[in-house]
């Protein structure tokens, strides 16, 4: 019985393990299959890409055969267009940001041109434009004319040819300014380790200075010797004359500059004129010269008003008073010009206290 048993037990478990095996077996065939298909999918890609072409240019159209009635119609919709935006073009042209400058450029005075107007357009003091170019201009501001060439530094102080002789400690000591600054400024391209300047050599000493000439008309007064009669011009008053309030008014018309400001090289104010414009009297005197000017103020009135001031009228194209004669405030002294050394028409006014002299802008009224 027992033998039995276990022939039957032995007789279940054969059929188990045949169904076993047979499972693993499909397994593996299905596992083999996979990775095949892996494997020879690109390879079988490629080859159909290159019998057929690129597969990305066959175009497929949805609707290529579907009529015109089987699309949807869909609601047509207006945007709202707004005016106030702003349109974009674009720039062919950069603007290149604005560098200092470290070396001298040349200049051409043309038709009313001034030192300080030249000065102010490079951005440097009209000392500095008059100390630069002492071989042309003597120091003189009224002897720029048209077509000068003009030397404009490229900061503020002294344009400096070098000489025979010259040393870095003597040219700073002279134009009390800095050797280090002279030695550091990159327009002068000199070697610390052995600066070496040739003569001839353009060196720029920034922050430099120096003294220049005055050129100026002397102050001629009522009853003293400096009223003479032997220079063109001059005049000896016998009578006391008018005398000034100490009060002045405007000169010309126009309440506005042209061409130079008051400034240690120019101890005046050009004022805005046309030629032929009438010029008056600041304010009452006598006049004490009335005449051309040898020094470039062109044709000259002076007025002494008695009372430690003096006004002084140059560059005039006509005189219309004499020398002697009284003045009274307003009255018309002659016609503005361009007269001596003068690039255009303009009124160069001065006024003088106690034979020194004074900012025009701190006696005239305001505009």
């Amino acid at each position: 019985m027992e033998n039995n048993t276990k022939i039957d037990s032995q007789e279940q478990e054969q059929p188990r393990k045949w169904q076993n095996w047979l499972s693993w077996a499909v397994t593996a065939v299905l596992v083999a299959v996979l990775v095949s298909l892996l494997y020879w999918q690109p390879i079988l890609a490629r080859e159909l890409t290159e019998r057929t072409g690129d597969a990305q240019s066959i175009d497929v159209d949805p609707v290529s055969e579907a009529s015109a009635t089987d699309l949807a119609s869909m609601p047509y919709f207006t945007a709202e267009q707004d005016d106030s935006y702003l349109t974009r073009y674009p720039e062919t042209q950069t603007i290149a940001p604005t560098r200092p400058r470290s070396q001298p450029v040349l200049y051409q005075v043309e038709l009313g041109d001034a030192v300080f107007s030249i000065a102010k357009k490079y951005n440097i003091s009209p000392e500095t434009l008059l100390w630069s170019n002492y071989d042309v201009l003597k120091d003189d501001p009224h002897s720029i004319s048209v077509g000068q060439e003009l030397r404009i530094p490229p900061t503020n102080g002294i344009l400096y040819e070098w000489k025979e002789g010259d040393t870095l400690e003597k040219v700073a000591a002279d134009f009390r300014a800095s050797q280090d600054d002279i030695m550091n400024w990159v327009g002068n391209n000199l070697d610390l380790t052995n600066p070496e300047i040739e003569p001839g050599q353009m060196v720029m000493i920034p922050g430099g200075e120096r003294e220049f000439q005055q050129w100026v008309v002397p102050t001629y007064a009522v009853g003293r010797s400096g009223t003479n009669a032997t220079l063109p011009g001059g005049c000896e008053v016998a009578g006391p004359g008018l005398y000034g309030g100490g009060f002045f008014i405007w000169p010309a018309d126009n309440h506005y500059l042209s061409g130079n400001d008051f400034w240690s090289g120019h101890l005046a104010i050009d004022i805005a004129a046309g030629t032929g414009a009438p010029i008056y009297a600041s304010d009452a005197g006598v006049v004490v010269f009335a005449g051309w000017d040898s020094n470039g103020y062109g044709n000259v009135v002076m007025i002494d008003h008695q009372n430690g001031y003096h006004t002084l009228y140059a560059h005039l194209s006509s005189i219309n008073v004499s020398c002697g004669s009284n003045a009274s405030q307003g009255m018309v002294i002659g016609y503005a010009g361009s007269t001596g050394n003068s690039t255009g028409p303009h009124l160069h006014f001065e006024v003088r206290y106690l034979g020194g002299f004074l900012n025009p802008w701190t006696v005239l009224p305001p505009g």
